[in-house]
């Protein structure tokens, strides 16, 4: 019986030790395949669309997540889902690819809701950081923006970058950077934060 558990024990170890060393190899692979930017600034751009709100990009590879506002043929927000969050999988040839349950329910995923006291406006939180909520709503000009914090103001929230540390078990985050631009006068506005 005890040769038993000591034996159960070590097979355990030894698949949980591969597995580790699999996941971990596959990561380098990944990102020496890709050549991950160094810095920000050398990320790929995604294409602008009529509908674009705004993009997250995070240190462990090129891949970004898209966030567009659902207009529907009235000009008004599709009020059962008025934001649409996909991959561009710039790893894969640039292909678009819809999130996974997981990821639209744990990471990347947004809650909203009706504004009440604004038609065609809805407030929010990302699933996996809700410290900070943001609005989606119509601008004067009929245009789809994302007003988000940033630096206590809300302000139009135009591209997200995420540094992750991925040297642990469970990859944290280092820091967040915010950019976009002043609601009122359109200027840049930026915004970097340890949550």
């Amino acid at each position: 019986m005890q040769l038993l558990k000591v034996t159960q024990t070590a097979i355990f170890t030894f698949v949980v030790s591969l597995s580790l060393f699999v996941n971990h190899s596959e990561s380098f692979a990944q990102k020496n395949k890709h050549n991950t930017p160094a810095s920000v600034e050398q990320f790929p751009i995604p294409a602008d669309g009529p509908n674009r709100l705004f993009y997250i990009q995070r240190s462990s590879n090129i891949n970004t997540i898209l966030y567009d506002a659902n207009v529907l043929p009235n000009n008004k927000l599709d009020h059962k889902n008025p934001v649409h969050t996909y991959w561009i999988r710039y790893t894969e040839g640039g292909k678009k690819q819809e999130l996974s349950n997981i990821q639209r329910t744990l990471a990347y995923g947004l809650h909203t809701s009706a504004l009440e006291g604004e038609a065609n406006a809805y407030e929010g939180h990302f699933l996996a950081y809700r410290k900070r909520r943001f609005i989606v709503k119509l601008d004067s000009h009929g245009e789809p923006i994302a007003l988000f914090p940033i630096n206590g103001k809300m302000q139009v929230l135009k591209k997200v970058f995420v540094s992750v540390d991925e040297s642990g078990l469970m990859p944290s985050v280092n820091y967040i950077e915010l950019w976009g631009k002043d609601a009122t006068t359109g200027k840049d506005v930026y915004e970097k934060f340890k949550p």
